[in-house]
């Protein structure tokens, strides 16, 4: 291993909690299709999910203790769930279907809300879980 290379238990647990994500994502995208003229609600509301998890988790315990379930969750499992690739793609789709308004609606509502989201889990969580958070290595 060369230096500053992450462990390989690192590695598989970002490798296996993103294959869970992406899984988890794909469900539900099978599962609430959207119509390519409407908004793409599902891709939406996953970004927003995910965001909010992912900014929750300095404020539970089980993250801060250990190094395997905070890069299995965060990078792994909310890295394959949320999805930059499906959001642009959906913006793409709508912009192809002539839904420019729709598109750009999209676009914009998605980081609003995903902004949104992380503002109230970081509420949820105090100042001090946040500074251990960081001093435990954050989400580096």
């Amino acid at each position: 291993m060369t230096a500053g290379a992450p462990a390989p238990r690192i590695v598989a647990a970002v490798a296996v909690g993103g294959a869970v994500g992406a899984l988890a994502r794909w469900g539900l995208t099978g599962a609430f299709p959207n119509d390519v003229d409407g908004f793409p609600w599902t891709i939406f509301a996953i970004n927003v999910a995910g965001s909010f998890v992912l900014a929750l988790l300095p404020a539970l315990a089980v993250v801060r203790r250990s190094r395997l379930v905070t890069v299995g969750l965060g990078p792994g499992v909310l890295g394959g769930f949320t999805t930059l690739s499906a959001y642009s793609e959906e913006a793409r789709a709508l912009l192809d279907h002539g839904r420019t308004a729709t598109a750009g609606l999209y676009l914009v509502g998605t980081l609003a809300a995903c902004l949104v989201a992380v503002a109230v889990a970081d509420h949820w969580s105090s100042a001090s879980q946040r500074e251990a958070f960081e001093a435990e290595g954050g989400d580096e």
